[in-house]
């Protein structure tokens, strides 16, 4: 039985929920998200949203709770949207942007240049003394994490000294390394 799944979704004010041949639309102030389901029900109640699960196989009680948290997510992004912050941790490194076009010097012979979807915002914060960091914004927490994973793909933080591309709070593995 899921117990994430049989709990309602609220929805806030501004935010219309359609449900439509298998497809759900969510809007809200900050866009528009839509997502298909299939072998669970949804309905829209008294300013809630119901998953329920239209037959008891193993598929549909394995998303009975898939399909109520993608939903809670879109509400909460159109509503207030979903944010990444990705630290540079490295002598040399750098972030910087015009528009939605990401510049990084990551130590390599040349900088990485990334042009970002419409729908993402970033913005780059370098402070003296301290490592650059980007800030990821959109209402799409899979095209904000996808994105996030992407930029700390290209160097990754390496267990000796730290270096590399790292979350914002993440914790690292360190290790000792070579002992004289």
């Amino acid at each position: 039985m899921s117990r994430i799944g049989n709990n309602p979704v609220a929805i806030p004010e501004g935010v219309t929920v359609e449900v439509k041949d298998n497809v759900i639309t969510v809007k809200g102030k900050l866009g528009e998200l839509t997502q298909n389901f299939d072998t669970v029900e949804v309905k829209v109640e008294d300013g809630n949203v119901l998953v329920t699960r239209s037959a008891e196989n193993k598929e549909s009680k394995a998303k009975h709770g898939l399909y109520r948290s993608l939903i809670n997510n879109m509400i909460d992004g159109v509503s207030k949207g979903w944010t990444k912050e990705l630290e540079l941790v490295g002598v040399g490194y750098r972030a910087s942007n015009q528009g939605n076009k990401l510049e990084l010097a990551l130590g390599f012979s040349h900088n990485i240049v990334m042009s970002l979807a419409p729908e993402i915002k970033v913005e780059t914060v370098s402070d003296k003394g301290k490592n650059p960091i980007i800030k990821l914004t959109s209402h799409d927490k899979q095209l904000v994490g996808q994105v996030a994973a992407k930029i700390r793909g290209f160097r990754p933080p390496e267990p000796y000294k730290g270096k590399g591309v790292k979350f914002v709070g993440e914790v690292l593995r360190r290790k000792a390394g070579k002992s004289a």
